[in-house]
């Protein structure tokens, strides 16, 4: 199990919209752009092949996206690449951060010195939620995905563990970059879970004040 003082204090980030990591999740993304598959091969070449995933945040009158103070990092553990150089790669999470400063250098790609201190539990085990009912949840999520015309297979939802589970969905539904920024950033995976059902309820009132879809 990797311990917090084996993280490294300075990572390459790969700041992407709507795109959330969570510990213990996997997320498959798509590397074309030059600096990317620059910092790719760079981060192969790493003992902890670590990519912080982290969201840009718009400032009004500012040229370059800063961003948000908290992402998750994660180890490149599966890639495949394509004949026109590109690559398919997996990013299984480890453990978020804080961003402390950006490092200015010569690579491409932006980097970080971060601080992981106050994410300890993310390197432990699977977190429970003991409020958990998965018969309501998943008829939640029943209509959701039927108001959003999503698909989804309904077996493997009701065998997947609770933290599996929430924090797959927290990645895959199509919520906005700030919502899932605050998915991120819940403290427990019962924040989170109440997160992600406040946000489902949101969207089945159409963004409104009135009462859920029956």
């Amino acid at each position: 199990m990797i311990k917090q003082a084996d993280l490294p204090d300075v990572i390459p980030v790969f700041p992407l919209p709507g795109a959330l990591l969570l510990p213990r999740a996997r997320l498959p993304l798509h590397i074309f752009e030059p600096r990317y598959l620059q910092m790719l091969d760079d981060t192969l070449k790493t003992p902890n092949r670590l990519i912080g995933m982290v969201q840009p945040r718009d400032v009004p009158g500012g040229a370059e996206k800063r961003l948000h103070a908290i992402g998750c990092a994660g180890r490149l553990t599966g890639f495949s690449e394509t004949e026109d150089g590109r690559y398919m790669i997996t990013l299984s999470g480890i453990s978020r951060f804080r961003v402390i400063s950006e490092v200015q250098g010569f690579t491409p790609y932006r980097r970080c010195t971060v601080d992981w201190s106050d994410f300890s539990r993310d390197l432990g085990p699977a977190e429970t939620d003991a409020g958990f009912r998965r018969e309501a949840f998943l008829d939640l999520l029943g209509r959701y995905f039927t108001a959003m015309e999503l698909s989804t297979d309904w077996g493997s939802l009701r065998e997947a563990e609770e933290e599996l589970l929430i924090n797959s969905l927290s990645m895959l539904c199509p919520f906005d970059p700030e919502d899932k920024q605050a998915l991120l950033e819940a403290p427990s995976l019962e924040t989170r879970r109440e997160t992600l059902v406040t946000l489902i309820e949101f969207a089945l009132r159409g963004g409104t004040g009135e009462e859920v879809m029956q």
